[in-house]
């Protein structure tokens, strides 16, 4: 499997950024990257620039594999505070991870 890699630029991506990134992940797809790891570890002043970079990323990725790396306390912060911390392939606190099925037990009333 090839994995390539791609990093978001610091320490606060533009929108200008994010469609260039996105262009790159499409090349590196085409190209046959397998998996993309996407390195945020520059990303060290995060406005919403950085949100819009990551949401078209995995957008643009689709059901590709695309992984996000390097997110310091400011990014994450920022995406939980928009309600986009998925973005990071990451459950929520409560969720089960992506994926997975809740259980359904025949004791249970039907709905």
């Amino acid at each position: 499997m090839t994995i390539t890699r791609l990093v978001l630029p610091g320490p606060s991506p533009t929108a200008q950024d994010a469609a260039r990134l996105c262009d790159r992940l499409v090349l590196l797809y085409e190209s046959g990257a397998a998996c993309v790891v996407c390195d945020a570890g520059a990303v060290t002043a995060p406005g919403l620039g950085a949100v819009e970079a990551l949401a078209r990323l995995r957008l643009t990725a689709g059901g590709r594999p695309l992984r996000i790396t390097g997110v310091g306390a400011a990014l994450r912060a920022l995406l939980h505070l928009v309600g986009l911390v998925e973005l990071l392939g990451e459950p929520e606190q409560g969720e089960p991870p992506v994926g997975v099925e809740e259980g359904v037990q025949a004791h249970d009333p039907p709905l």
